[in-house]
């Protein structure tokens, strides 16, 4: 899997969240993560989640870290169960960084009540994507947030740990899918 930092600092708009991004803006072809510091400016429209859309959520933040991920021939459920995999990756490497209890609630992650992140995963037909985002500097988010900033974490290192793990554990699961035999 490819882990690629984009030292760019585009606006995430939701516009990102599609097939192929990666190669289009990259030149990278296959499974990818990608990790960016920007701010994030998603309007109702742009929302995948049709729950947070029907309610007419949007998602603003001064600064974010962004995570795009795209994974090739896979399912929506495989991709939930990889956008968790990825919230709980996050987690590990922000408790290891704080004394501050880090709270995982589905797919989000919250310290002292404030949320920290958002985060969605769908598919196209022809890959699967995923959007985690940290809160850097959570200025005109919607709800009570709190930042990397705030608990003295530089969101630079700890998106390239990130990352690697994540790709590092893909990288498992795969050579792991390889060493057993089927039953019947």
């Amino acid at each position: 899997m490819n882990v690629l930092y984009l030292r760019e600092n585009p606006t995430y708009d939701g516009s990102q969240l599609r097939s192929h991004w990666t190669y289009d803006h990259l030149g990278c072809q296959g499974d990818a993560i990608v990790y960016f510091v920007g701010p994030a400016e998603v309007q109702p429209e742009a929302l995948v989640d049709l729950a947070d859309k029907r309610q007419g959520d949007f998602i603003r933040a001064e600064r974010m870290l962004h995570f795009l991920v795209e994974h090739f021939g896979v399912d929506l459920r495989s991709m939930v169960l990889r956008q968790r995999l990825l919230v709980c990756i996050a987690a590990d490497v922000l408790r290891e960084r704080t004394t501050k209890v880090v709270e995982r609630r589905g797919d989000d992650l919250f310290i002292d009540d404030r949320k920290l992140s958002v985060s969605i995963a769908t598919v196209s037909p022809v890959s699967g994507l995923i959007h985690l985002a940290l809160n850097v500097s959570p200025e005109g988010a919607p709800v009570p947030a709190i930042g990397l900033g705030e608990l003295s974490i530089d969101a630079v290192p700890v998106g390239e740990e990130i990352a690697r793990r994540y790709a590092d554990e893909m990288g498992q699961v795969t050579l792991a899918c390889t060493k057993v035999r089927w039953v019947t």
